[in-house]
């Protein structure tokens, strides 16, 4: 049984009191809080493991890579990669779509070559994309999404030319929460002999990863989404991908032998891994991913989808709010604008609530300027809201709208 008030004891942050009310943290698409298991792991590599890691031959520094290479591999499993190999560390997805755009992309997509991304995208799924086009003289290709928020897959199809040498598109909309059909796209991708990533920034929080069965060629996500710390990412790679990717940084550990005239590379994954790695941020997500697991991945996502259809009835109840897509369609993120009121100022004033949202573009100009609207409110579940987050939520929202009428 998931037992939610159990969970809730887990995120110290939770106890807290801001401004006049409660803690209601709904701001979770952009970063989730921390589970005390989490913040008590870190302390503890840094007060008694902490010590670099592959370089030494003493106790600390064989114990820090083994705890390293411990959540490598539980990385591997969360998201079924045949091989802790395929598993990249990065500082945060942006870094990890980066690496690819650089290591497979700079080599890869030439001038004239297509890459497909979607009005969806997340700026981290554009700008290093929009590099290629920059300095590769790569052509951008935009497909549309239809009325529910969904990848058009009509367009996507007709978008696709013996020139596509990408796509990259997100698993789940950080604007709309909608699910996009990531193996269908996989599939219409292989067809055509084009590789494909994921953005799975929010997929690795509200939805079950499966890379082998969606045969994916590259995934990225974040660790600080997904209850662990800050500075950490994650890039999955295929390995039959891996052999068209030149080193994204140079520097120590991603060598195998340097001379004055010749260097040579290690093998993946430190072939992309340059320099001290993100030691204890990796070893911090790997016991995240242990306590989602020990909760049950299932139960979870049966909750969030139970606070998630709460949500949405309670929302659509209050009048002037205006939705971007139909709430039905949205999994624990939800977009929308008061009537009269500019989102900033609505988020401000349900703050001295103690209430918790965001309220801008969201890091997706291209999907708000789709809308003629030049920025949204979002609130965003995690597996600690529950019902009374929701019913604080909208009362603030009732209460702000005396201010707008």
């Amino acid at each position: 049984m998931f037992d939610i008030k159990k969970i809730r004891s887990d995120f110290p942050f939770l106890n807290m009191k801001i401004n006049e009310g409660n803690a209601v943290y709904l701001d979770n698409a952009a970063s989730s809080q921390k589970p005390k298991t989490v913040i008590d792991r870190l302390t503890k590599v840094y007060e008694q493991e902490y010590a670099n890691v592959h370089r030494g031959i003493h106790h600390l520094s064989m114990k820090a890579t083994e705890n390293f290479e411990d959540a490598r591999n539980e990385i591997a499993r969360f998201i079924n990669s045949k091989s802790s190999e395929e598993i990249i560390f990065t500082k945060n997805a942006t870094e990890a779509i980066n690496l690819v755009a650089s290591s497979y992309g700079s080599v890869n997509i030439q001038n004239g070559d297509e890459i497909i991304i979607s009005m969806l995208e997340h700026h981290s799924n554009i700008v290093p994309w929009h590099f290629l086009r920059e300095r590769n003289g790569a052509v951008l290709k935009w497909v549309n999404i239809d009325h529910n928020g969904l990848i058009d897959i009509d367009h996507l199809n007709s978008l696709i030319t013996k020139k596509t040498k990408m796509i990259a598109i997100t698993h789940m909309s950080n604007v709309l929460g909608t699910v996009q059909p990531i193996k269908d796209i996989v599939n219409i991708a292989h067809n055509n002999d084009i590789p494909v990533l994921i953005d799975g920034t929010q997929g690795a929080v509200h939805d079950t990863i499966d890379v082998d069965e969606v045969g994916v060629d590259f995934y990225v996500f974040t660790g600080h989404k997904l209850y662990g710390p800050s500075g950490i990412g994650v890039l999955y790679a295929k390995k039959e991908r891996q052999k068209d990717m030149m080193p994204f940084q140079g520097g120590g550990e991603m060598i195998a032998e340097v001379t004055m005239d010749n260097v040579t590379y290690a093998d993946a994954p430190q072939k992309f891994e340059a320099g001290t790695p993100p030691i204890a941020q990796a070893v911090g997500l790997g016991h995240a991913i242990k306590y989602i697991n020990d909760i049950g991945i299932e139960e979870i996502h049966k909750h969030e989808a139970k606070i998630s259809d709460y949500a949405k009835g309670k929302l659509q109840e209050i009048d002037g709010l205006s939705f971007f897509v139909d709430p039905a369609h949205s999994k624990g993120i939800f977009s929308f604008n008061m009537d009269g009121a500019h989102p900033h100022d609505v988020s401000t004033i349900i703050d001295k609530k103690g209430i918790a949202i965001r309220a801008g573009t969201h890091c997706a100009e291209p999907l708000m300027q789709s809308f003629g609207v030049t920025s949204t409110c979002r609130a965003s579940i995690a597996m600690y809201n529950n019902e009374k987050d929701i019913d604080s939520l909208c009362e603030s929202l009732i209460y702000c709208k005396k201010f707008f009428s």
